[in-house]
């Protein structure tokens, strides 16, 4: 599969530091977001350490000949396999290095990845948290991912508490994320890939600040052009108010066959106070 990758990330108008990290890893045909959480700056601790291992693992299991820290699943495909290897190995390095550095314990990072399988027109994704997948395809927007909040949790399991209880709930309490406990559970997606399809990973600093119509539409406006759709999707979030972090990677589906050329170059954009410039893989 050929996917054009770009990514971009913002400190937002009210935070301090970017707490946010992405990783492009076009080699392994590979994206991912991650949001860290913690006090004394370890939130970026956390996320660049996710980045950090996840992408380490990807490149030591390549061959596929490696040998794996984890038992390996025969009920799910090797894609999956290595993304849910690599979230938990991400886990354990958060816990070990909070445990080691007392001002980073209680540090976590969500985490949502996507990879291209090596032989079908499949995606799959991984997440834990509330950072987001949505896809475009036809002018319309669809959220592939479902957040691990606490909103969510009460929203699903007591729909009689009714709209207006709901309302009062927080909606930025998270009920999973790397970092928080020994096991972590990982939701695992599939999706069939179309050409044209853009695949949009982002952190919450877009999507509560931006409605998903909204995050449409700038696509739209832009010519569905990744790069200008990312700057216009971050001013959109400053604009609303910008209270958090933003950072947003976008895929778009340029082609279904198989791709032999993996020497693109991986890109973990450097911790800044301000915007990173997008870099294509």
């Amino acid at each position: 599969m050929e996917l054009e990758v770009f990514g971009i990330t913002d400190v937002g108008l009210e935070r301090e530091h970017n707490e946010d990290a992405y990783l492009l890893m076009p080699e392994a045909d590979l994206c991912l977001v991650a949001d860290g959480m913690g006090g004394h700056r370890a939130g970026d601790v956390a996320s660049g350490l996710a980045v950090a291992t996840i992408a380490e693992f990807f490149r030591a299991s390549e061959s596929g000949d490696s040998t794996w820290p984890y038992r390996f699943d025969p009920t799910i495909t090797f894609e999956e396999n290595r993304l849910l290897t690599a979230i938990q190995l991400a886990n354990a390095a958060i816990l070990r290095q909070a445990r080691s550095q007392s001002q980073q314990q209680g540090m976590g990072t969500t985490i949502v990845a996507m990879i291209a399988s090596r032989s079908k027109s499949r995606l799959f994704i991984a997440h834990v948290g509330d950072s987001r997948c949505y896809r475009i395809r036809n002018e319309s927007i669809e959220q592939l991912t479902v957040d691990h909040s606490l909103y969510n949790e009460y929203a699903q399991s007591m729909p009689e508490l009714g709209e207006e209880r709901l309302a009062a709930l927080p909606r930025n309490v998270i009920t999973r994320a790397l970092g928080m406990q020994e096991e972590v559970r990982v939701d695992l997606k599939q999706v069939e890939a179309q050409v044209g399809d853009i695949y949009l990973l982002c952190s919450d600093g877009l999507s509560t600040m931006v409605p998903d119509n909204r995050i449409l539409a700038t696509l739209v406006e832009n010519g569905y052009e990744s790069e200008r759709s990312l700057k216009g999707l971050v001013t959109a979030a400053l604009e609303a108010g910008g209270e958090d972090n933003v950072t947003i990677v976008v895929a778009r589906v340029k082609g279904l066959a198989p791709r032999t050329n993996r020497n693109s170059r991986t890109t973990v954009p450097p911790k800044s106070e301000g915007e990173a410039p997008p870099t294509a893989g």
